[in-house]
Formats: structure tokens, C-alpha cells, sequence
């Protein structure tokens, strides 16, 4: 996509920045823009449930999260299939997987394939939503404006790679909520 470059897109929760998740070179250019820490990971964005459902075929907790949360504003945590670029995942075994509820992201999905992603913030900023009260955006190399977003907070993230599934950030999906559509879920300690 674009080259190599980077690209500001609209979600259902926040901005995000992106790039081609096969590209390291552009994965170190979101990390560089953002200030982001090494050690945080992207998550990939993929248009629709189907095409999120092709990276956790051997998963059966991960097939039922997906059809029951998605589209939304939630990120699982499942396990990295080997065909991803590791520098997404910040050399973890695991990656973060969405599916934005929100049409221009899903067109731009559709049309340029999956893309690595995070909130388009510089780091330690708040989250960009759109109109007033939203963060600095990172310098990118095209900014695709659709207004402020649907939601204006970030993404639940769900891992669901322990036995239980953990809340690993509350967002626009509150644990009540988890609770009746994936039963018991853990929320672990601050350390």
C-alpha cells in the first residue's frame, strides 16, 4: 500500500494510523511517528467477520468471539499465525485482530487488504476521534478524513489466548457486556 507508506483512517472508535503489514519498513515508520514503545504491538485490521475468521480456523474460542463481537469496537488478542510479519507483533507469539463496524474503513479494508494499525496519537497523547478535544495526529503520508468517529473511544481488548478470556483494556465494550456474550472473563492485576 502506497509503497510502503503510512496512511491515517477513520474507525468505528478512534483514528488509526496503518501501513502494509507486510512491510517492516513501514511498521518502523508507525513506530517512529508515534514515539511508540518497541514493546507494543500492532493489531491487524481486516474488512469482514469471514476474512477475521481465516486467521483463527484452528481456534474454537477465537471462531466464537469473532461471530459474536464483530464488527465492533474490539481488538482479540489471538494467536500469530507464521505467515505474519513478527515486527507487527512485536516479536510476540500472539497479534491483536479487528474488524472496524464502520463503511470507509471496511471500503478501504476491502479495497488494499488487511493493514497493521494503532490509534493515530502521538504516543502518550489521547486518541484521535475527530473534531475538538482530540489529540495531535502523527505526521502521515495521507490522512483520510471522515469526521469524528461513530464511538470517539478506543477498542475492548480482549486476549484470548489464556484459558479464560482477559480484559486487557476497557473501551466501548464494558466487561458487563463481555460477560453475556463470551461468559466469565478475567481482568488481571496492574502490576
Amino acid at each position: 500500500m502506497f509503497a510502503g507508506g503510512t496512511v491515517i483512517i477513520p474507525t468505528d472508535t478512534v483514528y488509526g494510523i496503518a501501513c502494509d503489514p507486510l512491510r517492516s519498513e513501514a511498521i518502523a515508520r508507525i513506530y517512529a511517528l508515534k514515539g511508540r514503545a518497541a514493546a507494543k504491538p500492532l493489531s491487524l485490521h481486516v474488512a469482514s467477520v469471514e476474512e477475521a475468521l481465516e486467521y483463527v480456523e484452528e481456534d474454537r474460542r477465537a471462531v466464537t468471539a469473532i461471530r459474536r463481537l464483530m464488527p465492533g469496537p474490539v481488538t482479540l488478542i489471538v494467536r500469530r499465525p507464521s505467515f505474519i510479519d513478527e515486527h507487527m507483533t512485536s516479536g510476540l507469539p500472539t497479534m491483536g485482530l479487528r474488524v472496524p463496524d464502520h463503511a470507509v474503513c471496511a471500503e478501504i479494508l476491502e479495497r488494499c487488504g488487511p493493514l497493521a494499525a494503532t490509534s493515530a496519537n502521538l504516543s502518550g497523547e489521547p486518541a484521535f476521534a475527530g473534531g475538538t478535544g482530540s489529540g495531535p495526529l502523527p505526521p502521515a503520508d495521507l490522512l483520510i478524513d471522515d469526521g469524528p468517529t461513530p464511538l470517539g473511544i478506543e477498542s475492548t481488548v480482549v486476549d484470548l489466548t489464556a484459558g479464560v478470556p482477559r480484559l486487557l483494556r476497557e473501551g466501548a465494550i464494558s466487561k458487563t457486556m463481555l460477560e453475556r456474550l463470551l461468559g466469565a472473563v478475567e481482568v488481571p492485576s496492574p502490576r
